[in-house]
């Protein structure tokens, strides 16, 4: 990171694409966060944006400043996660970084109980509990239901969509590599014991019907895989169990209908071809 930085400002970074429908509640829920003991400053990296994203963060400009923070919005014609971080990074201030999705909506409590979590010397990576938002479609709503069961999701620090690092976790990477997963990328730098789930949840909404879960899902594994190819010796921080035999009939058993709505995205991932469009998380 080449920004300057402050000892006491946590840098709360949001890349934005196109994110006109979510990016209002997302800083209206920041907005709404429990005093922090940090000076806070929010930066938008708006990549290649066509709609009216950065029209909707330059309204809020004087909510934060009334709020004693301030709330920045990065343009650029550049599309691309990855350089959109990069951008926000060289910019930002702050010691502590935060990296934040912009259809995130965060509770009050959030970034307080974020902040107290990093205030240590030694590396840490935290982030709240993940909680998926409700879904329209009951297809979605029966998938969420159990992949918020798998081991992954009960292991707890998922950070999909929400984390932050101190000064010194922050020091674990560079740049952020041109990658499908930048979460996945950042959560292995870091030990199991290294990473902290916060009480305060954060609200990720989960991509609506099958034909969006198939290609969400699709590239979601094409992103783990891509690590394991790069940099395969970060895997060794992965720290989760595996579903086993018996996990998986209790599953099946338990909620059916969600181990049928799950088992068929899954086989239609690894049964249809890879497309090369480009898929929200949601």
């Amino acid at each position: 990171m080449t920004g300057q930085p402050s000892d006491a400002t946590l840098s709360v970074i949001i890349s934005a694409c196109n994110e006109e429908r979510y990016i209002g509640a997302c800083l209206a829920s920041l907005l709404a966060q429990a005093p922090v003991a940090a000076e806070v400053e929010v930066i938008v990296s708006a990549n290649a944006c066509t709609d009216r994203t950065e029209e909707i963060v330059e309204k809020h400009v004087a909510r934060f400043a009334a709020r004693g923070w301030t709330v920045t919005c990065l343009s650029s014609p550049l599309p691309g996660k990855p350089g959109a971080l990069n951008r926000a990074d060289a910019a930002a201030n702050g010691t502590m970084r935060a990296y934040l999705d912009a259809d995130i909506v965060c509770e009050p409590d959030l970034l307080r109980q974020v902040v107290q979590a990093l205030a240590q010397d030694r590396p840490l990576y935290a982030t709240g509990r993940l909680t998926v938002a409700r879904a329209r479609s009951w297809l979605t709503r029966a998938y969420a239901r159990l992949w918020c069961r798998l081991p992954f999701m009960k292991s707890g620090a998922v950070g999909a969509g929400f984390f932050a690092v101190n000064a010194a976790g922050r020091a674990r990477w560079g740049a952020f590599p041109d990658i499908i997963s930048d979460d996945t990328f950042v959560r292995l730098q870091f030990a199991p014991e290294e990473r902290v789930e916060v009480a305060a949840r954060f609200h990720w909404p989960m991509a609506e019907g099958l034909r969006n879960l198939v290609r969400v899902r699709r590239r979601q594994d094409a992103g783990v895989a891509e690590i394991a190819r790069l940099y395969p010796a970060i895997l060794a921080n992965e720290g989760k169990a595996g579903l086993g035999a018996a996990d998986t009939l209790k599953l099946a058993m338990t909620d059916p209908i969600a181990f049928a709505v799950y088992s068929t995205v899954h086989v239609l991932v690894r049964t249809r071809p890879q497309g090369n469009e480009w898929s929200r998380g949601r």
